[in-house]
C-alpha cells in the first residue's frame, strides 16, 4: 500500500514545487531607472530654462528634484506639488503644506503646479544669502555645487554632496549643463547591444551614449505644450525656428510676436517661453506678489506669470520701459497701494 503511494504523494510534491517556482513574483530592477527617465523628460527643458535665468546647473535641479521628490513620488511632491522640499521661512506668503521632517508637522511651501516649484527653487537659493557663494562657481561644474548645497546646510544628510554627484553621473544629467543642449538627451547603452548603434565617448567617464538617427528623437519627449495662467505655453528648443513653430501650432505670422510682446522681427532663443495665446491682465490666485532678484525684469516677470507687460506696469504704478530694483514687491493681481 505504502510502496504504491509513494510514486503518486512524490508527484504531487514535485508539482507544488514546480509551480511555486514558476508563479513566484519577479521583481524588476529597472523599474526606479525607469521612474528617472521619466522624470528627467518632464522636467529637462524647465531646468534649463532655469539654469539660462539664474546660472543654477540644470543638472543640480534635476539631481535635487529626483531626490527631494522621490522622482515626484513623494508626498509633497504629490499633494503640495513641492519637489524641492523647500520649507515655509518667514517671508512665504503663500499656500502651505504640513509634513513630518526633522521635526513633526513642520511647515512646506504648497504650490499649484510642479512649475512653480522649480521657479521658486531658483528664486531660493538666489535670494537666500548663505547660498551666494554658490553663484560663484560655472554653470558646468556640479560638483562644486553640490558640494556648496551641502555646505551652505541645503539638506541635513551628511551624504548629501556624493548623492547629488551620484545621482547626475549615473543619468548623464551633466548633459544638460552644457551651452547650446539639444532637446534630445543622452541615454546610457548595455555592452549586449553597443554594436548595434551608433556610439561615441561622452567624457572621462567613458560612458556609451546613444546619438540621435536621421529624425529619430531616442528619448520620448515631454509634453511640448503647457500651460500657466491658463494659458498655452512652449519653452523654445535647438532648431526650433518662426516658421517650424508657426505650422506646428497652426498660428498666424502676427501671433507668436503679439502674445509675447515681441517685435514683428524677433530671434528664438532656446530656453525662451513662447505663449500660444494672449496673457492675462493679472496672475492666477494665489500669487498676489513676486520678490525681485537681481537680473529680473519686468518683461520676465510678465512672461513668468503670463501677464500682460502694459498691465503689469499699471498695476504697480511704474513707468513704461523703468526696471524695478532687487528686493521691490512687484504686485500681480491688484493694484499697488499708495504709500
Amino acid at each position: 500500500m505504502h510502496n504504491r503511494l509513494f510514486p503518486v504523494l512524490y508527484l504531487i510534491l514535485f508539482s507544488c514545487l514546480y509551480s511555486c517556482k514558476v508563479y513566484k513574483p519577479i521583481v524588476s530592477t529597472a523599474e526606479p531607472a525607469q521612474t528617472v527617465q521619466a522624470y528627467v523628460n518632464s522636467y529637462k527643458d524647465l531646468a534649463i530654462t532655469e539654469m539660462k535665468r539664474t546660472g543654477i546647473p540644470a543638472s543640480i535641479t534635476l539631481a535635487q528634484g529626483i531626490i527631494e521628490s522621490d522622482c515626484g513620488h513623494s508626498t509633497l511632491a504629490r499633494e503640495g506639488n513641492n519637489h524641492f522640499g523647500i520649507k515655509c521661512h518667514d517671508n512665504w506668503t503663500g499656500q502651505t503644506i504640513r509634513h513630518n521632517d526633522n521635526k513633526r508637522n513642520e511647515c512646506f511651501r504648497k504650490y499649484q503646479r510642479p512649475e512653480e516649484s522649480f521657479y521658486d527653487h531658483s528664486d531660493f537659493l538666489k535670494s537666500v544669502p548663505r547660498y551666494s557663494f554658490l553663484f560663484n562657481f560655472n554653470s558646468t561644474d556640479y560638483k562644486a555645487w553640490a558640494q556648496g548645497l551641502k555646505k551652505a546646510g541645503y539638506a541635513t544628510n551628511p551624504d548629501y554632496a556624493n548623492m547629488l554627484i551620484r545621482t547626475i553621473e549615473e543619468n548623464n544629467l551633466w548633459y544638460y549643463d552644457r551651452e547650446n543642449t539639444a532637446s534630445v538627451a543622452p541615454q546610457v547603452i548595455k555592452d549586449s547591444i553597443k554594436e548595434s548603434l551608433p556610439m561615441r565617448s561622452a567624457d572621462s567617464s567613458k560612458k556609451i551614449l546613444r546619438e540621435p538617427v536621421g529624425n529619430m528623437t531616442i528619448m520620448a519627449r515631454a509634453p511640448r505644450v503647457m500651460e500657466n495662467n491658463r494659458i498655452q505655453y512652449i519653452i523654445v528648443k535647438d532648431g526650433d525656428t518662426r516658421e517650424k513653430l508657426e505650422n506646428e501650432f497652426q498660428l498666424l505670422k502676427w501671433e507668436l510676436s503679439r502674445y509675447n510682446e515681441l517685435k514683428s522681427d524677433f530671434s528664438l532663443s532656446p530656453g525662451q517661453i513662447l505663449y500660444l495665446q494672449p496673457k492675462r491682465d493679472k496672475a492666477e490666485p494665489g500669487k498676489e506678489n513676486y520678490t525681485v532678484v537681481d537680473g529680473d525684469t519686468m518683461y520676465f516677470i510678465s512672461q513668468k506669470y503670463g501677464i500682460k507687460l502694459k498691465r503689469l506696469y499699471e498695476m504697480n504704478r511704474m513707468t513704461e520701459g523703468t526696471e524695478p530694483e532687487p528686493g521691490t514687491k512687484i504686485w500681480l493681481r491688484t493694484t499697488k497701494p499708495v504709500q
